[in-house]
This record gives C-alpha cells, sequence and structure tokens, in this order.
C-alpha cells in the first residue's frame, strides 16, 4: 500500500533507548511506502488525542507506535472526525491487546512489514457517553484490577502484573447491584464484573468466545456473577457461550447494539486497559466506524 501523507505518533513516555530502537526499526520500512511521513512524540495526557484531531483531516494514515493506552487516545481524536484516515498500529506496550485481535504480529519491524502490505479492514466501535474505546469496558473486579495494579511490579513483570493485582482484588471484592438495558430488554441481578467486549483479547489472553467479533456491528456483554481462581482460568480457555456449558450459571453471555449499565453506587470503569470513567454508562456500537490495516488475512 502506497500513501502519500502519513503521521506517526508515538509516546513520549516512553524510554528513550526503547523509542530510538523502534523508530529505526520500523521508520525505514514504512518510509518505502509513504512519501511524506511526519513523526510526532506525545508530551502529555491526551495529546495523541489532540494530534489526531489536528492533524487526522490531513493525512491518509495514522500510525500509531505504542501500547493500549496510546491506541484507546488516537481513537478518540480519529472517531471524531467526519472523514476519519486510515489506521495502522504498531504494538508497543505492554498487552497491545487490540492489535492482537487484528492479528498484527507483535514484533513491531514485522509489523511495519505487514502495514505497508497489508488490507485495510472496518472495525466496530465503542461509543462510551462521550469517549471512545475500541477493546472492552468494564466495571467491578476488571476495574479495581487496573486500579490496584503496583508500578514497580508492571516494570518487572509485564503482563504477568495484572494477574497478581486480580488475585490481591478477588480478597477484597463484594458483589454489586446492577441493571442493564441490552436494545431495550432490562437484565438485573447482582456480579462481581461486568464486561462489554469488542476485542478477543484482555491482558494479552484470548478469550475463548466464538461470538466475539470486532466488526459484526455487536458488543458481546458478561456478567460474572461469582469469581475465583478457578473461574478465572476457565474464563480464558472455555466458550461459555456455548449451550449447556457447566459455568453458565455463574457467567452470563447478551450481545447487543445499545447498551446502558447502572449500578447502586457510583463504580470506576476500565476502557482498554486504563481507568478513564465511571458508572453509569451508555455504549453505543458504531458499526465500522474506523479502518485499520491489518496482515492480509481471512476474518468472520
Amino acid at each position: 500500500m502506497r500513501f502519500e501523507r502519513a503521521l506517526l505518533i508515538y509516546n513520549g513516555n516512553a524510554g528513550k533507548k526503547d523509542v530510538e530502537q523502534a523508530l529505526g526499526l520500523t521508520v525505514p520500512i514504512l518510509s518505502s511506502s509513504i512519501s511524506n511521513l511526519m513523526i510526532v512524540p506525545t508530551q502529555r495526557i491526551n495529546h495523541a488525542k489532540e494530534l489526531c484531531q489536528l492533524h487526522g483531516p490531513d493525512v491518509d494514515l495514522v500510525i500509531i507506535l505504542g501500547g493500549d493506552g496510546t491506541v484507546h487516545e488516537c481513537i478518540n481524536g480519529l472517531a471524531t472526525l467526519d472523514n476519519p484516515p486510515m489506521i495502522g498500529i504498531l504494538p508497543a506496550g505492554t498487552c497491545n491487546d487490540f492489535s492482537r485481535s487484528l492479528m498484527i504480529n507483535q514484533d513491531i519491524a514485522i509489523a511495519a512489514e505487514q502495514m505497508i502490505n497489508g488490507e485495510s479492514i472496518p472495525v466496530d466501535v465503542l461509543k462510551v457517553d462521550e469517549q471512545y474505546c475500541l477493546n472492552f469496558w468494564g466495571t467491578g473486579l476488571i476495574a479495581e484490577t487496573s486500579n490496584n495494579i503496583r508500578e514497580t511490579e508492571k516494570q518487572h513483570f509485564g503482563k504477568i502484573s495484572y494477574m497478581l493485582s486480580a488475585i490481591r482484588t478477588m480478597k477484597n471484592i463484594d458483589p454489586f447491584k446492577y441493571a442493564l438495558d441490552i436494545d431495550g430488554e432490562r437484565i438485573e441481578g447482582e456480579a462481581l464484573l461486568i464486561m462489554v467486549v469488542n476485542g478477543n483479547y484482555i491482558g494479552t489472553q484470548m478469550m475463548p468466545f466464538k461470538a466475539i467479533c470486532f466488526n459484526d456491528g455487536l458488543a458481546d456483554v458478561f456478567i460474572i456473577k461469582h469469581t475465583n481462581l478457578t473461574l478465572l482460568k476457565e474464563l480464558i480457555t472455555m466458550d461459555i457461550t456455548i449451550e449447556d456449558n457447566e459455568w453458565s450459571q455463574e457467567i452470563n453471555h447478551y450481545s447487543g447494539k445499545s447498551i446502558s449499565i447502572y449500578t447502586e453506587e457510583e463504580m470506576d470503569a476500565d476502557m482498554d486497559g486504563e481507568v478513564y470513567t465511571k458508572s453509569p454508562s451508555h455504549i453505543t456500537v458504531l458499526k465500522h466506524h474506523l479502518h485499520i490495516i491489518t496482515p492480509i488475512l481471512k476474518f468472520a
């Protein structure tokens, strides 16, 4: 694929050595197919969003070199544009979850090759009130796990830090009362975790639910009533959307285009790996709202 104008955004808070290595590996590959490549580091929170809103209308491609947080910020800028440019992702974070759903190689040099030789596919975006996310929205255990991650663990153990935090959090979390409106259907009960999912990966773990598809115009809702280490293991290895699954009484699954989540008390909510908002939230699926370059593979 050839592009006249492209913007490459990278996390300016990343280590200088890591950034120089990443740019050294990828820019020569990208430049072979891009006539004018502008490279800009982020300097503060939401700077990536601002850069996308400012330069997005004038470029053919926005390349995001970073992790889930940088991708999330960029999506929040690009999703607001009338005619957003194409998007390319070079995974350079701890988990890089949505890039995994797109089958993008986690080696950034290979990912750069895939970008210039790939194809553009439409992807859904979740509009959460006045914000946007690509991968998931979650409250309860998943949000508290994000809150409880210790920065030193994240630096030393990477993705394992999420599991360590989940184990700590499970010891102290209580069920909460909720009400959901999913395409006009009301659902009420108690839960430890509610997730509204668009992508197939969370914390680098592929969720085995066949129902999840990032461009079918639907979001998948999972309600976990009780949890322990055994259930968490099953959650990432077994498809509970299959009828008569032994865990079907512990985890409920729904799907819809318009989802409102209410909790008895205001609760933190995680979007794409960071706590950005609180309940209540209204989520609308924007079908095929953005286009992202992927390796040439067949998707459902």
